[in-house]
């Protein structure tokens, strides 16, 4: 294995010193060496993958320096429009050092929804006509490659990605977490939440922690998942998933479970849900400020004013709380109060070490949950 000491180490004394991107799980320990050790105004932790690049060219061109730019691979697709539009040598030309979390490699097990992304990784950077490489797990090795990938870096102006494996870096436990001084913890906010709605209602659950947390509820209390439609992957899209379905199903209730991370990534599409007022749309959104599944890196999440911000883009109501006193007495009201309404909820950083994960696959999910909302 690498130490992240030596990794960044050695991108720094290189001079690639500005650090982007989304977190990712195979990447948590070199993500908080860099929270550690990097200054904030050099280490910006992007809303999502796209932003980052554009970051990363704002940076290059402010200082003629090479950026780098960091995310799993399940975010290449967000990546994809700056990388060729932007970036490519047939526009502007700007060179840049990917690190790309391999989630789902073949031969390796995992989660349903990074197979197919990890079979199509490298295939996909060879269609763009990205060079790249996968980052080896011995120090010599990979203080040769990284010279050879800078110095093509420099030559062509071109954007090179080191794909990185599963275990390739060793363990750095964060110097400063960004833990806060919630009570709630976000499982109990969602056994409260889900007792209180009613036999008909639906619930979409974005992915990570949540979906998981939601899932093991339904086991716990012997109950089948035919009400919820776990969003196991494609992180910011649950809330629209969730209004499509609201729009379709205007006689049920649909709640979207969703997290800060995820609002963040996609949060245009609070307009689309204030704008078109779905009276039957509760948006729930468990702010824990941080990335919880990816390793805690921190977001803005209680940086800024969520509430404010639906309310601007057109949910009727807009409410927040962060204990299980006030939760248990606003949704006395919002099971009441007619669409779209915005619930935060903050609680506190975190999750228990022995939560499980769905047994049932993304099919079955899907299969029993359509047969639900046929009824």
């Amino acid at each position: 294995m690498i130490s992240p000491e030596l990794f960044i180490n050695s991108l720094v004394q290189n001079e690639l010193d500005f650090f982007t991107g989304v977190p990712d799980s195979l990447l948590k320990h070199i993500c908080a060496y860099i929270t550690d050790h990097i200054a904030s105004n050099s280490h910006i932790v992007a809303a999502n993958e796209g932003a980052a690049i554009g970051l990363a060219v704002g940076y290059h061109l402010a200082t003629n320096k090479i950026p780098v730019v960091y995310m799993q691979n399940s975010g290449i697709g967000n990546s994809i429009n700056p990388l060729l539009s932007l970036v490519d040598k047939e526009v502007y030309n700007i060179p840049l050092l990917l690190l790309v979390g391999w989630r789902g490699e073949p031969g390796v097990k995992d989660e349903p929804q990074h197979i197919k992304q990890g079979k199509v990784t490298i295939p996909l950077f060879d269609s763009m006509r990205i060079k790249n490489q996968i980052l080896s797990k011995d120090k010599s090795d990979f203080l040769q490659q990284l010279n050879v990938a800078l110095e093509y870096i420099r030559e062509t102006n071109e954007p090179f990605v080191f794909i990185i494996q599963k275990e390739t870096f060793s363990d750095y436990k964060l110097q400063t977490p960004n833990n806060n001084a919630l009570l709630l913890d976000r499982e109990t906010a969602i056994k409260i939440i889900v007792s209180s709605i009613s036999k008909n209602d639906i619930v979409v659950s974005t992915t990570g922690m949540i979906s998981r947390e939601l899932f093991e509820y339904r086991d716990n209390m012997g109950e089948s998942h035919e009400k919820d439609f776990l969003t196991v992957g494609s992180m910011g899209h649950a809330s629209q998933i969730a209004l499509g379905i609201a729009l379709q199903k205007k006689a049920r209730t649909v709640y979207c479970f969703d997290g800060d991370g995820a609002v963040l990534m996609h949060m245009g599409g609070l307009t689309a849900i204030g704008s078109i007022k779905p009276s039957n749309y509760i948006h729930v959104l468990f702010n824990n400020g941080a990335h919880d599944s990816v390793g805690g890196q921190p977001t803005v999440g209680f940086e800024v004013d969520f509430t404010k911000i639906a309310l601007a883009c057109g949910y009727k109501y807009a409410l927040v709380v962060e204990s299980a006193s006030s939760l248990n007495e606003v949704l006395k009201t919002v099971n009441e109060m007619q669409g779209p309404v915005f619930l935060e909820v903050k609680v506190k950083k975190g999750a228990r070490k022995d939560l499980g994960r769905p047994t049932i696959t993304p099919i079955q999910n899907k299969d029993s949950f359509m047969d639900f909302l046929k009824r």
